[in-house]
């Protein structure tokens, strides 16, 4: 971001040795880590996420700790010596999409480790941008993600799921050493409100608030929270505005619609939210769907090109005007 949030990131102790009962317990890292423990678990094949709860407010009360919601693909990585393996929520392999954020997991010094994170791209202002993010990897390969870990589920042959988030986060700030292209997401302390409202000034796409006390729960969970600066929603593309003027974009804006009761209803234009790059992206797209008919009879809009209603766009805004238009609309990425 090009101006950070004014809150402080909570501070966070990581023990590598516990002593309890008279018993010192081994620790995180050994001497050779990459040699296998007698003890060490399997590596598991893979985890499903845990996702958080849309509200409309952030919760209160020190059990929460706050962090910024990126705007990326939700990714888990997969690390034991000579494999690392980056694997999206829903289990698909997109290793070979992110080469210099793998590359840069297998120089960890771990004998194995899961991690939860966030892969992203950032704009010039700093800000996570899922729609550059997909911009790089139609090229074959996202060079310039980053992932932003924030939340460690196992290492060096052990499964830390059940073990409370503080415990977690304290041995994952550890591991990762803040530098491109692996960082860690900050949590910031105080309250959920306040910092909520520094993240909308700074035009992000929210907030996720998480309980300190709680174990790592797959599926949607009341743990996590997340609470969004705006709305968003998917709408169908029926055409786009060419560009006018000295300077020839690749587009001007594209037209979307929404499905009401089995028909199209118009919903307005969007012409922000995407870079040159990105409009270029899209107008490649868009001119294969080319047709000589709008997809919603009776609609004038002069000088569009219409396309066919088979690209699904996520689109951010900030509600409906009376005639069912969005209201400060922004292009978010293309549907997958």
């Amino acid at each position: 971001m090009a101006k950070s949030p004014p809150a402080k990131p909570r501070s966070i102790s990581c023990k590598t040795d516990v002593v309890a009962d008279g018993l010192r317990s081994r620790p995180l890292v050994s001497a050779d880590p990459t040699v296998p423990q007698l003890f060490d678990a399997p590596l598991p094949g893979w985890i499903a996420p845990c996702l958080p709860t849309l509200v409309p407010k952030p919760p209160a009360g020190e059990e929460w700790v706050h962090e910024i919601k990126w705007d990326g693909y939700r990714v888990s990585a997969y690390v034991e010596p000579g494999a690392v393996t980056i694997r999206t929520r829903n289990g698909y392999d997109w290793t070979a999409r992110f080469p210099t954020i793998a590359a840069a997991l297998g120089k960890l010094k771990v004998r194995s480790l899961v991690i939860d994170g966030e892969a992203s791209v950032l704009d010039e202002k700093g800000r996570s941008s899922f729609a550059e993010l997909q911009a790089d990897l139609a090229t074959g390969g996202a060079q310039r993600a980053v992932l932003y870990a924030f939340d460690l589920l196992f290492l060096d042959g052990e499964d830390w799921r059940q073990r409370p988030l503080d415990e977690r986060r304290g041995a994952l700030a550890g591991l990762i050493k803040k530098k491109p292209p692996l960082l860690l997401s900050q949590e910031y302390a105080g309250t959920g409100v306040d910092f909520f409202k520094v993240a909308c000034e700074h035009e992000l796409e929210g907030i996720v608030s998480k309980r300190l006390d709680k174990p790592y729960r797959s599926g949607r969970s009341k743990d996590w929270l997340k609470t969004k600066c705006v709305q968003s929603g998917e709408f169908v593309v029926i055409g786009y505005q060419p560009s006018s003027g000295a300077v020839r974009a690749p587009l001007a804006n594209i037209k979307v619609a929404r499905w009401e009761e089995g028909a199209l209803r118009y919903a307005g234009a969007v012409g922000t939210g995407f870079s040159e790059r990105v409009a270029r992206m899209l107008r490649d797209r868009l001119d294969g769907l080319r047709t000589p008919r709008c997809a919603i009879p009776r609609l004038k809009v002069g000088g569009a090109v219409w396309t066919k209603p088979d690209l699904i766009v996520e689109i951010d805004y900030r509600g409906l005007t009376a005639d069912g238009e969005l209201r400060h609309a922004s292009f978010r990425g293309i549907a997958e």
